[in-house]
């Protein structure tokens, strides 16, 4: 008996045309650059602490390491543990989280506020485009 392996999930822009095709590319581009951000400003405040060098790159590896463990396994588009859309929400909302809270522990707290508010828009529209068609 042979195995029947699941279809591969295609990226969502593929079931849109026109404008709106490339507004869900534009989207999905955006969600990159707010995953990649997310990185950078964990990073940037783990190497901004009060402690030795040594400490700071430790806090910085480790915590941005959590966090790429955390994305792949539960909230990239091919997560290793696929969750139910409110809890790859909830997760992306802890990611996120720790960027702004980063960028705020850095006395950044308009662009904590901004980045908030842009990944907070950009998850929602990137749910809406990839929820199953008719729901």
């Amino acid at each position: 008996m042979t195995q029947v392996n699941p279809p591969e999930p295609r990226p969502e822009w593929e079931r849109y045309s026109g404008v709106l095709r490339n507004l869900v590319m534009a989207n999905s581009f955006v969600a990159l650059v707010l995953e990649l951000a997310l990185f950078v400003f964990v990073a940037w405040w783990a190497l901004d602490l009060d402690h030795a060098l040594w400490t700071r790159l430790l806090i910085a590896v480790a915590s941005v390491g959590a966090l790429i463990v955390l994305w792949g396994a539960f909230a990239a588009p091919k997560a290793r543990v696929p969750l139910p859309t409110a809890g790859t929400v909830a997760v992306k909302a802890v990611a996120f989280g720790a960027g702004a809270a980063a960028l705020w522990g850095l006395g950044l707290p308009a662009a904590a506020i901004a980045f908030a508010v842009l990944a907070a828009a950009n998850t929602a529209a990137v749910t809406y485009f990839r929820r199953p068609r008719g729901a």
